[in-house]
């Protein structure tokens, strides 16, 4: 018969790691805490990138650039088409788009077997005025700013023809992707739903379905009882290390209330977002010496359909290691700090 622990320094030894279950997804996450490391051991020094000369930077030669869709000036839209000298926030076509505008979305297949479809849809850049400042140093009015943005043309692109899904996210830093230092976000607005969301959205129906409730508020009201891996709150949203975090120090940004479509988001809504994302980002830079990261929106499609069940929510996920072999090949995250410690970490920041 095997003897059972008799106390928690005893447990810990005998479980040097854990696989936890991430709820929503339904993939289990590895949290190494055999091999952990010690919360400031991630603020290692990076290495720093070289820089691209402003008169080098496409995007401080913004206009050089395709035509502005929206621009921006400290918080307030510009009507005209001209790019004003005291910009804030442009958006542009992207230059060298993943998916283009269409007059028919064309479907075939090869051989009877591969299927192909035109990428039809809109790829665009929202660029921000300063070279080097990144959204972890924005002001609260210019990460609101840029939400703002976010919204308006979500709102315009997802009444385009062929669009069913809005993807917003954000690469910061080399190791993040970004091909450009100068700071800037994507969006991208398309056919497909992506293969997270699609799973996501799959759980969280079935979830409600059974139990009548949402899967994220329950899991919000989780943590915000239990306060292990709360980061920050305030009246409208909740900042979490996730349970089964799929990386180090990864961070999610919850709406407190049920609610499923980003876009209809309010300006006071918009506004404690802003005070989210900036304690946030804030603390990651702190706390792992002004990491790269990316930052993505998981919201509820624009297909036309009722997606009540969903709760949307952006994802911050830093770039504290490299997949190896074992992550690549069974598509299984290793974390080698538990989101409890990260937490604390991040709120003594």
């Amino acid at each position: 018969m095997t003897k059972k622990p008799t106390n928690k320094k005893e447990k810990e030894q005998k479980f040097p790691s854990e696989l936890r279950l991430d709820l929503v997804s339904g993939d289990w996450v590895v949290i190494a805490t055999g091999r952990a490391r010690r919360p400031e051991t991630f603020k290692e020094k990076r290495i720093k990138e070289r820089e691209t000369p402003k008169k080098l930077c496409p995007f401080c030669q913004i206009k050089t650039q395709k035509k502005p869709v929206l621009i921006f000036s400290q918080g307030r839209k510009v009507s005209s088409e001209k790019i004003p000298e005291d910009w804030t926030t442009v958006v542009i076509p992207n230059k060298y788009p993943a998916f283009i505008p269409v007059e028919s979305l064309e479907k075939r297949t090869e051989s009877d077997l591969y299927q192909v479809m035109n990428a039809a849809g809109f790829h665009e850049i929202v660029v921000t005025r300063d070279h080097k400042k990144q959204m972890a140093q924005f002001s609260l009015a210019q990460i609101k700013e840029i939400i703002d943005v976010y919204q308006e043309r979500y709102l315009e692109l997802m009444n385009e023809r062929f669009v069913n899904y809005v993807a917003i996210f954000h690469n910061h830093g080399r190791e993040a992707g970004a091909s450009i230092a100068h700071p800037h976000s994507q969006i991208l607005a398309i056919p497909l739903i992506d293969v997270d969301l699609r799973g996501a959205l799959f759980n969280a129906r079935r979830y409600f379905t059974e139990r009548k409730n949402c899967i994220y508020c329950l899991m919000n009201n989780w943590e915000m009882e239990n306060r292990e891996r709360i980061v920050f709150e305030n009246k409208e949203f909740v900042v979490i290390c996730p349970f089964a975090s799929k990386a180090a120090f990864q961070v999610i940004i919850s709406p407190k209330k049920h609610l499923s479509y980003f876009e209809r988001a309010t300006d006071k809504q918009k506004e404690c977002l802003a005070e989210a994302f900036q304690m946030a980002l804030g603390k990651l830079y702190k706390a792992l010496n002004g990491p790269a990261y990316n930052f993505y929106l998981h919201s509820a499609p624009c297909d036309g359909q009722n997606y009540d069940y969903y709760h949307w929510h952006w994802t911050i996920l830093p770039k504290t290691s490299i997949w190896a072999g074992f992550e690549i090949g069974t598509q299984m995250e290793i974390s080698t700090i538990e989101p409890e410690k990260a937490a604390e970490y991040l709120r003594a920041q």
